[in-house]
């Protein structure tokens, strides 16, 4: 698995199965140069709500290519290792988020995005505080 993370509300985030690798990087934009055809990366960023903050996260589960099987097995790995890149963000960010410790009760909103209709949803998976004191 591969994580690439980029400032504050600009803080963007990349998974990958291809390597195996899990890596994280910041910057003002998302790091398209490492994405792939398959299209298995976790995009994430900081989105302002108000007086407070939300952990927004993108991913392709059917950008319109993958047979239904398919569709539904990257569903599936997606579903899986997601609270494992949500708990690699969080350790690779861990000084920021000593910074802003009010962004562990932050909610993360986390969009699955398919051509299918069944697969595409928008979900609350919980805070980071709630991902990291789950492991």
């Amino acid at each position: 698995m591969r994580l690439v993370k980029s400032s504050f509300l600009h803080r963007h985030h990349f998974h990958s199965d291809v390597t195996g690798e899990l890596f994280l990087t910041t910057g003002m934009n998302y790091a398209w140069e490492k994405t792939n055809p398959t299209r298995d990366e976790v995009l994430a960023e900081w989105k302002a709500n108000r007086d407070s903050y939300l952990f927004y996260v993108y991913l392709y589960v059917n950008p319109g290519q993958f047979t239904p099987s398919v569709t539904a097995k990257r569903n599936e790995v997606f579903r899986r290792e997601l609270p494992l890149a949500l708990q690699a963000i969080r350790y690779g960010d861990r000084a920021f988020f000593e910074a802003h410790p009010q962004l562990e009760q932050a909610p993360i909103i986390v969009t699955f995005i398919s051509a299918d209709p069944q697969f595409a949803r928008q979900e609350y998976w919980g805070t980071f505080q709630s991902i990291t004191s789950s492991s």
